[in-house]
This record gives structure tokens, C-alpha cells and sequence, in this order.
């Protein structure tokens, strides 16, 4: 009776090791947060009406 709980256990860490591995693997890849360049010239503004939106400004 104990074999093929055993059998079963070790499919189930063999699954969840795999899946530990690729989510690493994944986040590395593409998870660190690709952030944009800092633009170098200032936004224009014509009278009200900037040229990004408010939300981005930084203040």
C-alpha cells in the first residue's frame, strides 16, 4: 500500500520542483521590470495642455 503513495509523492514534488524552476526562470527572464530611459528633454506645453500625461508628471 506505501508504493504507490510513494510513487505519488515523488510525481508530486518532481511537478511542483519543475514548476518552482520554471517560474524562476520566467521572472528572471522578463520579471525584473524593463523601465523606460529617463527622457533627456523637457515636456512641451501648449497653454494647458501638456504634452504626457498628468498621471506621469513628476513633480
Amino acid at each position: 500500500m506505501t508504493g504507490p503513495i510513494v510513487v505519488v509523492l515523488l510525481l508530486l514534488a518532481a511537478v511542483t520542483l519543475l514548476g518552482v524552476i520554471g517560474t524562476v526562470v520566467v521572472v528572471v527572464r522578463d520579471g525584473r521590470g524593463r523601465v523606460p530611459a529617463e527622457r533627456s528633454d523637457r515636456p512641451w506645453m501648449a497653454g494647458n495642455l501638456p504634452s504626457v500625461p498628468y498621471s506621469l508628471w513628476r513633480f
